[in-house]
Order: structure tokens, then sequence, then C-alpha cells
């Protein structure tokens, strides 16, 4: 991001709602952790979206058990959505699931009004959800549903500590069962799946060119049709016809799955320089994709939906109700959230910015 860039960023300070998510879960513990760092509270413009009541009784509850530094709900911009329903931490049930029902509501609405630049989702119980009467395999397809898009994925967006390096993994498939994996693959859902992930990458990380990786479907690609006919019958065909359509676009595949991840992996811990791995990797199914990414960054991974008209990011971690309250949450994943989704917003906006710009010179 280039100088007037960041300065036309910063003038316009990021606007972002932070949803509880389960307000029985870690949620307000790991986002009051969070908002004790004064860089978060200062660069940016945050809106916790949820109970004011819920984030008073979690911060009395920290302040009594542990010293770490917790941000205070009355030093806190705070939307104030009151269920009236009783919230018991560590218990996820119905009440807790139309809570966080509620914040995700109000903090999309809000945004598609213009009042936010992107949102942060604090982790939600699919259980309490379905509990509340809300049946959605997660707050993704909520977010497209209210969004009104069709054409949406979940990418997973993680910085080493060692190299700096960014991975960036999406996956074709989400939340469906290992059996119906295969009946779901097609051409036509990997085309929209590179759709997505090559806009992301030029519009909101600034990669013109990248180079992506995807991976194959069965063990070692299907080692031509031995191991399985997918690869041979049509992901190769396929990624050949990606490549005539795509000629700026590196497209490496359809690598065994087995062995994707060691590229990364390398790059990742600093054993290979960065440059030799993938700008971004397609994964074909959820344990393909995030066992690996869990496996390199469980407490900074962040999740991004793309393809929606405004920024979400969410951290990579459940709502942990074993240990709410306790004080031993880790908040790192949820601060790695809300600086991504700071810098993806100072994106758009510079590029809205520019765009205007151009549009009153001509």
């Amino acid at each position: 991001m280039s100088l007037l860039q960041n300065s036309l960023c910063v003038e316009e300070r990021p606007r972002l709602a932070l949803t509880l998510g389960d307000p029985a879960g870690i949620g307000p513990e790991v986002i009051l952790k969070a908002l004790a760092e004064s860089e978060f509270t200062q660069s940016y413009d945050v809106t916790v979206v949820g109970s004011q009541a819920q984030l008073t009784k979690t911060y009395e509850q920290l302040c009594q058990c542990c010293r770490d530094n917790f941000a205070n709900p009355e030093e806190l911009k705070i939307l104030d959505i009151n269920t009236e329903d009783t919230i018991t931490t560590g218990i996820g049930n119905a009440a807790s699931g139309a809570a966080s029902f509620a914040y995700m509501q109000a903090a999309i609405a809000r945004t598609k009004s213009g009042e936010f630049d992107a949102i942060v989702t604090g982790p939600i119980a699919k259980s309490a959800w379905k509990a509340a009467g809300y049946n959605y395999p997660g707050q993704t397809e909520l977010l497209a549903e209210l969004a009104d898009v069709t054409k949406y994925g979940m990418l997973f967006v993680a910085r080493s500590p060692h190299t700096n390096w960014t991975l960036r993994t999406l996956l074709a498939t989400t939340h469906i069962p290992l059996r119906q994996v295969a009946d779901t693959l097609t051409p036509e859902l990997l085309t929209s799946k590179l759709d997505l992930l090559v806009e992301c990458l030029q519009h909101d990380f600034g990669i013109a060119q990248p180079r992506i990786a995807i991976a194959g479907l069965n063990p070692h690609s299907g080692e031509s049709g031995q191991l399985g006919r997918e690869e041979q019958d049509w992901l190769i065909p396929w990624l050949e016809k990606e490549r005539c359509d795509r000629p700026k676009i590196q497209l490496d595949g359809p690598i065994p799955p087995d062995t994707m991840w060691v590229k990364p992996s390398q790059a990742w811990y600093g054993k290979i320089g960065t440059a030799k791995a993938a700008d971004a990797y397609l994964a074909l199914y959820h344990d393909q994709g995030l066992i690996p990414v869990k496996q390199l960054a469980f407490d900074r991974a962040v999740n991004t939906s793309i393809g929606l008209p405004f920024v979400r990011t969410s951290p990579d971690h459940g709502t942990a109700f074993d240990i709410a309250g306790k004080g031993i949450a880790d908040a790192t994943s949820m601060k790695a959230a809300i600086q991504l989704a700071a810098e993806l917003a100072c994106q758009r906006i510079s590029s809205r910015s520019f765009t205007q710009m151009g549009s009153s010179d001509s």
C-alpha cells in the first residue's frame, strides 16, 4: 500500500463492528483482552455489537480471577443488543444462540447501511443457533444470505511470526459430510471459487498476478486413475482450461494433498525462501485445508469471508464453553482478525478513494 493510500486510510479510520459471538463462550473475554491494546482502539473506530450487561459481567469475573489487562466496557463503544434472556457463562443453549444471532443481524444490517466498513465476528455455537430455531451451517452462510450473494467462500489467512509470510487457504467445499465431497465438487464450482480467490488476491491483497496451488482430491492425486478417477476425468482437464483462460495467473496442480503443504510449512518456519511458496492454496474440502492451517497457525489464523460486499473476518476457534469466564482464553486470533479486517477495510477505502479521484479528474 502506498503512502498516499495509507494517509487516506488514516484520515478515515476503518469502522469495525465486533460481534460478541455466543455470549456464554469466550467471545466476550477475547474481545476485552484484544481491545485492552491501545493500537486497536486508537487506530480503528471499533464498536462492540452485543450485550453491555454480559460484557460488564465478564469484565468483573476476569478482574477477580486473573491479572491480564482487559478493556473496561465503560470505555468502549457498544451497540447494546438486549435479548432479555438469562445467559450463563459456559453453557451454550437456545438463549445464547438467539443472542448471538441477534448480534449478527444487527451488525450486518448496519454494515449494509454504511455505518461500518467491516465486521469481526466472535465465535458462535451452531448447536445453540439450531436450538434457537436458526438452521444455518455457520455464520458465513448467514452473512451471504443477508448480503444477498450466492458466490462466496471461506478464506483462512495467517501471518507467520517467524518470517512474516502470509498463508492463504480457500476451501472449495465447507461444512458438508465427507461422503458428499466428491459429488459436490464440479468444474463449475471450482471455477466459481477460483474467480473469488483471484479477485480477492488482486483487490484485497494487491497481488496482480498471483500464484495459486490447487490440491488433488485423491491420494497421490489419483495416481493416473489408479487411486481415484476424479483427477483424470475432470479435474486435470478443468485446470488446463483455466490455465488457458487465465494466462497471467500461475496455477499449480493438482498437487497431491499429502505434499501440497510442505512448502507452506517450510515458508512459515523460514526453511525456504517465502518466494518459493504460492500466494494462495485452494483445498477441495474442509479438513484437507484446515488441518494444515490449524497445525501451523491455530492461535493466529483468521477466517475471512470473500465474495461479500463488505469485509468480514473471524478468529479461527470455537466458543470453548469449558474455559469461558476463567481468564485463560487466548486472544491472539481475535487480535489477528481485528487487524486483518482493518487492513482489508483500508484497502477498500483507498481503492474507492482513488476511483473517485480518477472519476473527478476525467
